[in-house]
């Protein structure tokens, strides 16, 4: 028996004895990020699911039991992603790993809990890989998927009247899945849109000078953006330096979200169509108790990370609090499907392709006394914004 297949075969029995391992009156679950590589985003979202790791804990706990989570740091490489889970499965006796932010690290990490039948939840990464093509019975996602923030885009971006589109994006899974996806709905919805150019900088090392000058010189009339942090402010300011973004329309991933808006401060550009999060505007009961704990707690006001992070660990405890034992293989069953509740509102796990329910905001970029905001916002339910059944169907792999 190969080497490979003996620590295989131990990690299932580990990971099937995990609560065995940990202490009668606890619940182990690890959580691995990038915390060191992109904290704008990653901070936040720990001190969301902190403070929801606090509500459990004053309620109770898990049915009398303390929920205790280990958390690592993967430094945005997948192979010490890999590394930790394996250490947190081995060595710490946890239940089930969740976490991730960048895709090729999310997909890593699946790749894991499926080789070692250990429940994994992505939380950020947003590839489609990762509930379709790569998808199995193991891993479960969150946050809307890379499609359906596309699909929500494309929905706006088909009432416009430009016809020639350039597309922009980081080098990697998640970029080339939110091209390919925008790119294949857009036209689907208005066949006669073409695209004269694709721009695909290196993640977080974007020459952006270079980028603007070959989306000028292919003269789109729109341009879908998919570039966030430190490469988005870098494109921001040399397009409008150079006049890119006059009289063109602009459709882009993720750049409503605070992480990524507030840095640009009143520079940002308005009228930018994009996903996002205007936490201060949604006021929704549910909403509204979460924003308010969160700035007690914490002093600051909830970012994306943050809104993941907690509703991530509410959707932990409402799995384990309906799971009948902690062996895996009921938390996936029970997992599959699964309602809970959380500061948008109800969300499901769909047991189809494991994909949630989960949504975001679509509305324009606007500067307000100063401040870059969102307006015209509407809540896009992710329930909304899922391929029918036969498609996912035709997309994940049997099991």
């Amino acid at each position: 028996m190969s080497s490979r297949r003996i620590l295989c075969a131990a990690l299932f029995a580990l990971a099937g004895a995990a609560p065995a391992m940990a202490a009668d009156h606890e619940i182990r679950i690890g959580e691995i990020n990038s915390y060191s590589r992109i904290p704008a985003f990653t901070e936040p979202y720990r001190r969301g699911w902190r403070l929801a790791l606090e509500e459990i804990e004053a309620a109770g706990g898990i049915r009398g039991r303390k929920l205790v989570v280990i958390d690592r740091d993967d430094a945005g490489k997948p192979a010490n992603a890999v590394r930790i889970a394996e250490e947190l499965v081995r060595g710490e006796g946890v239940v089930l790993l969740m976490g991730g932010f960048f895709s090729n690290v999310g997909l890593a990490l699946s790749d894991f809990a499926r080789r070692y039948r250990v429940l994994y939840l992505a939380t950020e990464p947003l590839s489609d890989a990762l509930v379709w093509s790569k998808g199995h019975r193991y891993t479960f996602r969150l946050r809307p998927s890379t499609w359906m923030q596309a699909h929500m885009l494309a929905a706006a971006a088909a009432g416009l009247p430009a016809r020639r589109w350039a597309t922009v994006a980081p080098n990697y899974a998640y970029g080339k899945d939110a091209v390919a996806a925008f790119r294949e709905i857009l036209q689907g919805l208005r066949p006669e849109v073409t695209f004269v150019a694709e721009q695909w900088p290196p993640l977080f090392k974007i020459d952006a000078g270079v980028v603007v000058r070959a989306l000028a010189a292919a003269d789109p009339e729109a341009i879908y953006n998919v570039t966030f942090g430190s490469d988005l402010a870098e494109f921001v300011r040399e397009g409008r330096l150079r006049g890119l973004f006059e009289g063109r329309t602009v459709v882009s991933l993720l750049t409503g979200e605070p992480e990524y808006l507030e840095p640009l401060g009143a520079e940002a550009p308005e009228g930018w169509i994009v996903t996002g999060y205007p936490w201060d505007a949604v006021d929704t009961p549910e909403h509204r108790r979460f924003r308010e704990a969160y700035e007690r707690r914490w002093g600051e006001h909830p970012y994306m990370g943050s809104l993941v992070g907690y509703t991530a660990m509410k959707a932990v405890a409402a799995l384990l609090e309906k799971a009948p034992d902690l062996d895996t293989e009921t938390l996936v069953d029970t997992l599959e499907g699964l309602e809970f509740d959380s500061p948008v509102g109800r969300i499901r796990f769909r047991a189809l392709d494991h994909q949630s329910t989960m949504g975001t905001w679509v509305g324009r970029l606007a500067v307000r006394d100063g401040r870059p905001v969102m307006v015209d916002w509407r809540y896009a339910d992710g329930a909304d914004h899922l391929p029918p059944d036969e498609v996912v169907r035709r997309l994940r792999p049997a099991e």
